[in-house]
């Protein structure tokens, strides 16, 4: 065995002499502690809302589960048509000078935009995701509970969705860069 380990081993939970290093730390966490808001006070207690037990763990072993998997691809689609959109966008825009003409062309680009694929998937996550999420019930409102405060339901997407995010006014200055939402 290594003389140095060794050492190391024998000398746990022995006291040291406190060293230069060691002064100066301790002297850096009291002044920190002195101007603590908290000094002085119990800290809140953080609760779980879960237990880890033999069931969850046998069901992590099978990866991600068919709620997240589909959350995924939402994500993935919603990307790639944000990514499409952006490119169409500023093509419009480098061609057409006229603000009416872009209004009515990106309207029309707009209504024609196909989101089947994205909106099917957005279906069945709104149909499947509760009781695959185990999402618990609010007795007061006979409900799912909202996560993070907000309900999991997603809003398909449409044209109303394109023309909030890309407004129909012909822009009067646009980079190469994607725009930022």
């Amino acid at each position: 065995m290594d003389p140095r380990e060794l050492k190391e081993i024998m000398n746990q939970g022995a006291t040291r002499p406190e060293t230069q290093r060691d002064r100066e730390e301790r002297q850096v966490i009291e002044a920190d502690l002195a101007t603590s808001p908290v000094k002085g006070r119990p800290l809140r207690q953080r609760l779980r809302n879960f237990r880890p037990d033999a069931e969850s763990a046998v069901r992590a072993l099978g990866g991600p589960l068919n709620w997240m998997r589909r959350l995924r691809a939402i994500e993935d689609a919603v990307d790639q048509h944000e990514r499409q959109l952006d490119a169409a966008y500023e093509e419009l825009a480098a061609h057409v000078d006229d603000p009416a003409e872009f209004a009515r062309l990106w309207h029309d680009t707009a209504n024609r935009w196909d989101f089947s694929e994205v909106n099917e998937l957005i279906a069945r996550h709104n149909r499947h995701f509760p009781a695959e999420a185990r999402l618990p019930m609010d007795p007061r409102t006979r409900d799912f509970v909202p996560i993070n405060g907000r309900r999991y339901e997603r809003e398909p997407l449409d044209a109303e969705w394109i023309l909030r995010n890309w407004p129909a006014e012909r822009p009067a200055y646009r980079t190469s860069t994607p725009k930022q939402r």
